[in-house]
């Protein structure tokens, strides 16, 4: 290990004001003891003293609350350097996030899995998704019924569905996950359409997908546009009236978001790759060529460029438009009663693990969220969407240690739950003064 983790027997969080994230409050001047990677004790302060031999940590003026999640990550491959495996995981721990849902499937990384769960690899707790459902992997009913039992028998958390899918596959999955008893997220195949995938019971929508194409206008003029045309247009033909009928179809099917607003912003917005680069400095910390290529990437989607791919004289217009769109949409999801969780779809153009994180959640509080239910969103919601609520998502007895000790308030302002004093997973504690540490020689290696 590259960093000087604590992990010890006893843990004792002393006057710490605990965010026990069950409801909107704060529980102010606790003692939490954690024995063994489990929340052992919690009580006031005056009642619950440290065990003898434990190592205490001043939470006087400070904040305890759950780990955050990461709910659509892409995780490193076996061909992945051991060295940037690692970094990547720092970087989740770093910034308090304590669970990843990886929704880039590859067969190595459920000894991943195994190694951050047994703590022989500092990390997150991983939940995984196979390789992906496409429409080159999955080419036909036989095909991906087979899919669906190899990766529920391999031992995967869920199936990640991806572009591509005809309904007639996307419909047999659906049934043989049903069959055996495995959850798909993910994408909204467009022969699939996210109505149908909400009937589907689909268990994550991620990035709002599919949500824009199906608020088309009923008298739009692109209904027969070759998809080219539709794609770079159709956003300039919809029917905002539409987005509170599918916002309770969602609700009603129970159906979670992974919005991913950070991600589509970076995409859309009309800031060049280098100025991007600037204004990230968390970008250091991942290896110089990943960051060359999303600045590539970034300027081929700039509006001058796409203007020329495209020869569409408004398409400067387009990312404002699908931005707007799009937090409108997330507007009427939250205002419907529908469910959330948090991710940003990192590692990806400019979105750096852990970091993305805190980038995302202002952008949902704009939306009309509360500090609470952004935070319910990587915390108690991802517990729930597991089926895991006994086992992490709140600060309680019982549960596993998987805590951010914080310098201020995060129900007062969501930035705050930047402001770390330290992290600690599965009960190994690790101080900030030992995250900058190796944060810094990451950012001078690069």
């Amino acid at each position: 290990m590259h960093v000087a983790c604590l992990l010890a027997a006893v843990v004792a969080f002393e006057n710490v004001n605990v965010v026990p994230m069950d409801r909107d409050r704060v529980v102010e001047r606790q003692t939490v003891v954690v024995l063994d990677g489990r929340i052992a004790e919690m009580g006031p302060a005056g009642k619950v003293k440290a065990p003898a031999g434990a190592v205490r940590v001043d939470g006087r003026g400070k904040y305890l609350m759950p780990g955050l999640a990461e709910m659509h990550g892409h995780l490193p491959t076996p061909q992945t350097p051991a060295e940037v495996t690692e970094n990547i995981l720092f970087l989740y721990v770093a910034n308090g996030v304590t669970t990843v849902r990886g929704m880039l499937g590859h067969p190595g990384q459920l000894e991943l899995r195994k190694r951050t769960a047994d703590g022989s690899l500092l990390g997150p707790t991983l939940y995984l998704a196979g390789p992906a459902f496409t429409g080159q992997s999955a080419t036909s009913v036989e095909v991906a019924r087979k899919m669906v039992r190899e990766q529920k028998e391999a031992g995967y958390d869920l199936l990640k569905i991806q572009e591509g899918l005809k309904l007639e596959v996307y419909d047999a999955i659906v049934a043989t996950a049903r069959e055996v008893g495995i959850k798909f997220g993910g994408h909204v195949p467009n022969d699939v359409g996210v109505e149908r995938a909400i009937e589907a019971g689909q268990s994550t929508i991620d990035h709002l997908d599919n949500y824009l194409d199906a608020l088309e206008a009923d008298d739009s003029p692109l209904k027969s546009a070759d998809p080219e045309k539709r794609a770079r247009e159709v956003v300039f033909h919809l029917d905002e009236r539409k987005m509170a009928v599918l916002a309770r179809k969602t609700r009603e099917a129970g159906v979670w978001n992974v919005p991913t607003m950070k991600l589509w912003e970076t995409f859309f917005n009309d800031r060049s790759g280098e100025a991007m680069r600037a204004s990230m400095p968390e970008v250091k910390y991942l290896p110089r060529p990943m960051v060359d290529g999303w600045v590539k990437q970034k300027d081929n989607r700039l509006p001058t460029a796409l203007a020329t791919i495209l020869g569409f004289e408004t398409r400067g217009k387009v990312g404002e438009r699908v931005i707007e769109t799009r937090l409108k949409m997330l507007r009427a999801l939250h205002e419907a009663g529908c469910k959330f969780l948090l991710g940003t779809d990192s590692p990806q153009v400019f979105s750096v693990p852990g970091f993305s994180i805190h980038r995302e959640m202002p952008i949902w509080v704009q939306a009309g969220f509360r500090p609470y239910e952004v935070l319910e969103a990587g915390t108690r919601n991802v517990a729930e969407y597991f089926g895991a609520a006994g086992e992490f998502g709140t600060v309680a007895v019982g549960k596993r240690a998987d805590l951010i000790l914080l310098e201020a308030n995060p129900l007062a302002d969501v930035g705050n739950a930047a402001k770390r004093a330290g992290v600690m997973v599965r009960g190994r504690w690790v101080t900030e003064p030992e995250i900058q540490k190796r944060l810094t020689s990451m950012g001078l290696s690069r």
